[in-house]
């Protein structure tokens, strides 16, 4: 897998300071899907679990699972400094369990982890790394070890796809004034797949009973194990 570091964008210092307003504002359920991802990862994970985290800038969800999971220790990963120091701030005083390091998944450490997480990231990674990322999580870790992931995934195939990212738009709540350019951006920036083509490429990469879980306007969520 070549490495992507010029291809897939890493948040700055402005992006960092607006994310959890944003993301709570624009992910439907998002205090729910974290707390479905604790209780899945759960269900397998032991009680002293090690638990991946790819795109942990913002904190959020290393948060959540640390709240709910006193013995688990994680590692986050993330391209952006910034999104790390404000990930950093967020998970406050359970940050003797966490481990953050900045980079792709190719710079997480080898494993073996007991869990693995990425929640809001696959639709900023390009369709032709999707595979390859998939498959640098799976061999992280240990057999029949759950993987939790949510993202963008709507249909393809117009006009769906234009009235998905128009929905989209409406209930991130933007002013009408920038709903225009927020739908060429969503169109043109991110990388999103149809659900039919996410479970495909998650069953490619060697994940097993992979099953949707979650389902909030334009995210999907799905649950597979190693």
């Amino acid at each position: 897998m070549e490495s992507p570091s010029v291809d897939r964008p890493a948040f700055t210092a402005a992006h960092a300071r607006s994310y959890a307003e944003g993301t709570w504002r624009k992910v439907p359920g998002l205090g729910a899907l974290h707390r479905m991802t604790s209780m899945l990862l759960a269900e397998r994970a032991p009680v002293q679990a090690r638990v991946l985290v790819l795109g942990a800038g913002g904190g959020l969800e290393l948060k959540a699972l640390a709240d709910d999971n006193s013995g688990w220790s994680f590692c986050g990963i993330d391209p952006s400094a910034d999104m790390l120091r404000v990930a950093e701030q967020t998970v406050g005083p359970h940050l003797p369990r966490v481990r953050l390091q900045q980079g792709y998944i190719e710079a997480a450490p080898e494993g073996p982890f007991d869990a693995a997480v990425c929640l809001l990231t696959l639709h900023f990674v390009d369709r032709t790394q999707r595979l390859g990322t998939l498959e640098q999580i799976r061999r992280r870790l240990l057999p029949s070890a759950p993987f939790v992931v949510a993202h963008i995934s709507f249909p393809q195939s117009e006009p769906e796809r234009s009235t998905w990212i128009a929905r989209h738009v409406a209930f991130g709540g933007i002013a009408s004034g920038d709903a225009e350019s927020a739908r060429q951006a969503i169109a043109t920036k991110l990388s999103v797949l149809s659900p039919e083509e996410d479970e495909a490429v998650l069953r490619e990469a060697g994940f097993s009973e992979v099953r949707l879980f979650y389902t909030a306007l334009t995210f999907r969520g799905w649950v597979g194990y190693a």
